[in-house]
């Protein structure tokens, strides 16, 4: 799980938008502009263990209060983009659809996703055969049936209802 925090000096970055509206390309391209020009950025991440052990949600807003926090100079309001804020030590505000309408929300998600990308073909050399550079472990058809004929890599979270029918169905011998 991977979070991102950015602090924007008095101009934001032109062209920042949702991540998921922008191409891969273009999302590197911003990312560089905003690790570059923003006045402070983080990333926050919640392991594999960590997501297994707390649920998706309470890793996710784990990652975002490290992210948050270790952002320099600290924020003195953090906007959150969703309906639950993480615990932090300064006000913070939850805002539905925030990445498509608040700059630093959306250079955020640039951020993570730009970050998440990188980890994922880490992955990919780490682990060859899953397919992790082209799905980015996204629950894909190809990557479900990498899963099904290599079975899981250290990677995968046990809570992934795939990979948990894998885990628990009996072996055939």
């Amino acid at each position: 799980m991977v979070a991102a925090a950015v602090i924007f000096g008095p101009v934001a970055i032109a062209g920042v938008r949702d991540s998921k509206t922008l191409s891969a390309r273009r999302r590197s391209e911003l990312s560089d502009l905003i690790r570059c020009d923003a006045r402070a950025w983080a990333i926050g991440i919640a392991s594999v263990e960590e997501i297994d052990r707390l649920n998706i949600l309470q890793a996710s807003l784990l990652a975002m209060r490290r992210a948050v926090l270790a952002l320099v100079p600290q924020a003195h309001l953090a906007l959150i983009d969703g309906n639950r804020v993480p615990e932090l030590p300064l006000p913070a505000r939850a805002i539905v659809g925030g990445d498509a309408s608040h700059p630093e929300i959306s250079a955020a998600s640039i951020l993570a996703k730009t970050h998440r990308d990188e980890l994922m073909r880490a992955l990919d050399s780490q682990f060859p055969g899953y397919g992790f550079a082209s799905h980015m472990g996204y629950p894909t058809p190809r990557h479900l049936a990498c899963l099904r004929d290599l079975g899981p890599c250290a990677a995968h979270r046990r809570s992934f209802a795939p990979v948990r029918a894998l885990l628990d169905a009996p072996a055939l011998f």
